[in-house]
């Protein structure tokens, strides 16, 4: 093969997710343009793809939600990578968001806010959020605590679906956590808990996934959301494709892509810390992480001595007062790292180390990477959420 390829994109464009991957795709031409791309406005439910009849291409990258598409791709005959883990033509290479991790992060994300309930509401019509259920229900076990779940039959639910919502939500024991399978079913978590009367997040803290900013913005209060690495996948996608255009032969199955961050709005925002003082300590420290604070000036705030304060941190939280320390400041590292092009001296100037050499010590010490190779590893994206996990 030489000269240009042609490339139909089967991916939608009504959701932030799969625009994420299109923004992914675009990178990856812009470093090789010798790609001719075909893309239509269309849902992930699209089945009709008309707007390709005469068209002579190379290969497709598509989202293969339902059998329509299937069918179609099939037909077609042409190397395609699927960007779906539906898994409806299971013999493609296909790439998706690891769905594990996904499930891990809120999890930790819930129990190192004090939650000991933990939820999932579901979608009943799509692989991917069945996939993300079992690996939440397994975390959630791990934990000592027992899964609950709810399914949605479809997005925009009926005035009837969402009372059933409502009414799940408050037979739920209180505070939980509720891992919503992406952003549009957190809206509808958080608008049941209007019509039930839960407190968000008071009685119901809510996390959604694909960090859709409009939804995310949009309800009342602003809904937390994993975001996962969509640029990497779509990226990897068009990789994956130009290897199979030139003529190599790929194994089927999934190539699975971290999300980058878990970005926290008030949906999430709570301490559910059934010991006063050691709730009231979480809040010192984590309203100080850009400080070298000490553990005395933590003990004169609260009024305890430290054994008694590192036995009720033992005893709720499973670490001392100083490992906290140590956790919240090295996550305010990780979000500068990631978030930010500041210098490392830049770094350790802003959060109060003695010199950047002290701070990547301990960096490296607790994380196992250097700050340089953290940064490379999540590549600009914000990954406070791995400090939380033990």
């Amino acid at each position: 093969m030489s000269g240009t390829r042609h490339v139909a994109l089967l991916v939608e464009t009504s959701n932030a997710y799969a625009r994420g991957l299109l923004v992914g795709v675009k990178k990856y031409v812009e470093e090789h343009p010798h790609w001719s791309l075909y893309l239509a406005e269309h849902s992930r439910h699209e089945t009709d793809f008309s707007w390709l009849e005469g068209w002579h291409g190379d290969g497709v990258l598509a989202r293969i939600e339902n059998e329509g598409t299937a069918r179609f791709i099939r037909r077609l005959g042409l190397p395609t990578v699927d960007l779906s883990a539906a898994r409806l033509v299971p013999e493609l290479p296909g790439v998706e968001t690891d769905d594990g991790t996904i499930a891990r992060w809120a999890v930790g994300h819930f129990a190192e806010r004090g939650l000991r309930h933990f939820a999932f509401c579901g979608d009943e019509r799509f692989a991917w959020s069945i996939t993300r259920s079992e690996w939440f229900a397994g975390h959630v076990r791990q934990h000592g605590a027992t899964p609950h779940e709810f399914r949605m039959k479809s997005s925009g639910m009926r005035a009837a679906d969402r009372e059933r919502l409502a009414t799940w939500l408050t037979g739920l024991p209180k505070p939980v956590g509720v891992l919503a399978c992406y952003d549009i079913a957190g809206q509808e978590v958080l608008e049941a808990c209007k019509i039930a009367g839960l407190a968000v997040p008071d009685a119901v803290a809510v996390l959604g996934v694909d960090n859709d900013e409009l939804i995310g913005n949009l309800t009342t209060p602003p809904l937390s959301s994993i975001e996962p690495n969509t640029t990497a996948s779509g990226y990897l996608a068009a990789h994956l494709l130009d290897l199979m255009m030139h003529g190599r032969s790929l194994e089927a199955g999934l190539r699975l892509i971290e999300p980058t961050r878990i970005v926290a709005r008030q949906s999430s925002d709570i301490l559910a810390v059934d010991d006063p003082l050691v709730s009231e300590a979480l809040r010192f420290i984590r309203a100080r992480s850009d400080q070298n604070l000490a553990v005395t000036t933590v003990l004169r705030h609260v009024g305890l001595s430290r054994r008694a304060l590192d036995y009720r941190f033992a005893a709720t939280l499973g670490r001392t007062v100083h490992s906290e320390i140590i956790r919240v400041r090295l996550a305010h590292v990780a979000e500068l790292l990631s978030s930010t092009d500041w210098t490392l001296q830049q770094i350790a100037e802003r959060l109060n180390f003695s010199h950047s050499e002290y701070m990547s010590v301990v960096f490296k010490k607790h994380t196992g990477q250097s700050p340089g190779q953290y940064r490379r590893t999540v590549g600009g994206a914000v990954a406070r959420q791995a400090f939380w996990q033990e």
